[in-house]
C-alpha cells in the first residue's frame, strides 16, 4: 500500500447521503487539503423515500433497488467533494437499512440494527488499523435524532475505535491503532434558530411548499457543547466547500431537493443548508485554548501539519 498522507480523517455514517448533509463542507475542505479522507457507510440507504416521481418504482415496497442506486449517488457525491476513499462496511450490502425506529424492518435478516455490534466493529477494526485515522467524526448516542441505523452507527464506531486500539484483538485485522480524537456531528442551537429564522424572513421565496421545524434538525445542542467548527470564510467571499457540499447533495437526487441556500428531505419542507459544520470533541484532547473552539479537526495531533 502507498503511503498515506500525514492527516487521515474517517468518518462513519448509517446511509448514503447522511456524509453530504452532516459533513460535506468538512469533506470537501481536508480533501481539497491533501489529507486522507476515508468514509464508511453502513448501509445501502435500501428502505429511503423516494423523492422523484419518476424513480418511485426504485422503493423497497416496489422493484426494491434502490440500495443499488444510492450507490451512484454516493459515488457522484463523492467526486463533488473530492473524496476518492468511499467504501461499506462489510461491503455493499452486507447490512441493510433498518427503516425508522419501530417498524418491522428494524429485525429482518440482515438489518443493520438487529447485527451483533462486536461482530460489525470487526469489519471497521480492519478499515482503521489499515488507514490509521488520527480523527473519526461519526454521530452522538441517539445518532444525531433517533433512527435506528444511526445509533448503530455509532456504536459500532465507539466500539471499533476501542476494539482497533486493543493489543490483543484479532491480530488477523493489522496492526492495533489508537485514534487520536473522535467527534460527534452536532449543531448549535443559536445557528438553528439563526438558519431558521431567514428561512421565515424569506417568506414566499422560499422554494418549498413548508418548513421544516428547528427540532427536526439532528444532532442540536447548546452552542456551550460545541468544541470545533469548519468551514469557509463567507464573509471573505470564499464558498468553495459550501458549494461543494450542496452539489454533493444534490447528487443524492432520489432524497434531497437543494434549491439555493434551502433543502428539503422526501417531506418537502424546507431547511438551512448550513455552510459552516460543528462538532463536539468525543474523545480526546482539544487543540484550542481552553473556552475556544477549534477550527482544524488536527489541531494539536503530533505530525500532522496543518
Amino acid at each position: 500500500m502507498n503511503a498515506l498522507p500525514a492527516r487521515r480523517l474517517l468518518l462513519v455514517h448509517a446511509h448514503p447521503d447522511d456524509e453530504s448533509i452532516n459533513n460535506g463542507v468538512t469533506m470537501a475542505k481536508y480533501a481539497a487539503e491533501g489529507a486522507h479522507v476515508a468514509l464508511v457507510t453502513c448501509t445501502l440507504g435500501e428502505e429511503g423515500e423516494v423523492i422523484p416521481p419518476g424513480l418511485a418504482h426504485l422503493a423497497a415496497d416496489r422493484d426494491d433497488v434502490l440500495g443499488e442506486h444510492r450507490v451512484g449517488e454516493l459515488a457522484a457525491a463523492m467526486a463533488e467533494l473530492g473524496v476518492t476513499d468511499h467504501r461499506f462496511l462489510g461491503g455493499p450490502g452486507r447490512f441493510r437499512d433498518s427503516g425508522m425506529m419501530g417498524v418491522e424492518q428494524n429485525h429482518r435478516p440482515g438489518a443493520f440494527w438487529a447485527a451483533e455490534v462486536d461482530e460489525a466493529a470487526a469489519y471497521l477494526v480492519e478499515v482503521i488499523r489499515s488507514l490509521r485515522p488520527q480523527v473519526l467524526v461519526t454521530y452522538d448516542p441517539d445518532g444525531g435524532y433517533g433512527h435506528p441505523d444511526h445509533i448503530q452507527a455509532h456504536r459500532v464506531a465507539m466500539r471499533a475505535a476501542e476494539l482497533a486500539a486493543e493489543t490483543a484483538y484479532r491480530r488477523d485485522l493489522g496492526e492495533p491503532h489508537a485514534i487520536a480524537k473522535i467527534y460527534w456531528n452536532r449543531v448549535p442551537r443559536s445557528v438553528v434558530e439563526e438558519g431558521f429564522a431567514k428561512l421565515r424572513a424569506a417568506g414566499t421565496e422560499a422554494p418549498f411548499p413548508g418548513v421544516a421545524a428547528p427540532g427536526d434538525v439532528p444532532g442540536v445542542v447548546d452552542d456551550e457543547r460545541i468544541t470545533a467548527e469548519i468551514g469557509d470564510d463567507e464573509a471573505a467571499g470564499a464558498t468553495a466547500h459550501r458549494n461543494a457540499k450542496a452539489a454533493a447533495m444534490r447528487a443524492h437526487a432520489t432524497q434531497i431537493a437543494v434549491d439555493g441556500p434551502f433543502f428539503a428531505l422526501s417531506n418537502n419542507l424546507a431547511q438551512p443548508l448550513f455552510g459552516r459544520e460543528y462538532y463536539e470533541l468525543a474523545a480526546g484532547r482539544s487543540g484550542a485554548p481552553a473556552g475556544t473552539r477549534e477550527h482544524d479537526l488536527f489541531a494539536g495531533i503530533a505530525g500532522a501539519p496543518a
